[in-house]
């Protein structure tokens, strides 16, 4: 009798990874050879030949930068540009997750009906291609735009957005904020309901019903959110260069320029970086959480 469950087990085994097969081919060819390629780039020379300058230039690379009293200062250029991609990065994640987690929760609690509405509402804009919706905010925001007109129609005086971080802030939440959305109510439509009945039988109030049952239940969701938001906004360069009017920098744009340059050891040696600290940061990020869910917090 055991035998046979365990020639069944190990059956169903060997189907299970057989199904998986295309699917480790896809991760292998499409993920991790060009991971590999960026990787040798990034630590060779024009002649292929290992060197470790194009890492070291992107963390002592420097440039002289005016102050108000008339001084000059040497900064760090290329750490710089990548504290202030990550600082945007950050504020956009940040904005995306206060403004999608109760969406998604009021579309996990309503009518399956609704719920279908609002998923469709929200992948509208995600069917039109990328460049369209940047453009469009440029139409919105810039000092002739349809934002000023209106402000102009109201008697209010104008703001001057396009060209600014703000700009750019707007743009990056726009397009990621249903890389957000769609994880947060996936998590949630899952939740069991009785559970927060059962707190709120309980003696939890509104909050407490959010801070012991609901946030908890939802991490995994908040953690592939923000993975989802925040890489793609530090690595974005087309929102900076048109929201940002040529005048944000961001790392992303810096890679750009030096592929178009055919510097592609040094663009390499900077996409590597970049995705170094990436997953050290994600690494750190879910390490937290999932001490906060064990920890029943």
């Amino acid at each position: 009798m055991n035998k046979t469950l365990t020639r069944d087990r190990r059956r169903i085994l060997r189907a299970e990874h057989l199904s998986l097969t295309p699917y480790t081919i896809w991760a292998v060819l499409f993920i991790l050879v060009p991971l590999v390629f960026v990787a040798y780039y990034a630590f060779t020379d024009d002649n292929f030949a290992f060197t470790l300058e194009n890492i070291q230039r992107f963390f002592v690379s420097t440039s002289s930068i005016i102050q108000e009293d008339g001084s000059t200062q040497e900064v760090r250029t290329y750490l710089l540009i990548f504290w202030r991609s990550l600082k945007l990065a950050i504020i956009s994640t940040a904005i995306c997750l206060v403004l999608a987690y109760p969406l998604a929760y009021i579309m996990a609690r309503a009518k399956p009906r609704t719920q279908k509405v609002f998923l469709t509402i929200i992948m509208i804009p995600m069917w039109m291609n990328f460049l369209i919706r940047t453009y469009a905010w440029m139409t919105i925001l810039q000092d002739t735009g349809i934002f000023n007109n209106f402000l102009t129609l109201l008697h209010l005086p104008n703001i001057h957005i396009i060209g600014t971080e703000a700009a750019v802030i707007i743009g990056m939440v726009y397009d990621y904020i249903p890389y957000m959305i769609l994880p947060l109510y996936s998590i949630m439509a899952k939740m069991d309901e009785r559970l927060i009945e059962a707190a709120r039988d309980l003696g939890c109030n509104s909050f407490g019903v959010l801070r012991r049952v609901i946030w908890p239940l939802s991490l995994p969701g908040v953690i592939s959110g923000i993975t989802m938001v925040l890489i793609p906004s530090v690595s974005t360069f087309y929102i900076s260069q048109k929201l940002g009017d040529g005048k944000i920098m961001l790392i992303g744009d810096v890679i750009e320029g030096q592929y178009v340059a055919n510097n592609l050891h040094f663009a390499a040696a900077i996409a590597f970086v970049l995705m170094i600290l990436l997953l050290v940061c994600m690494a750190v990020m879910r390490k937290l959480a999932g001490r906060r869910v064990e920890g029943g917090l």
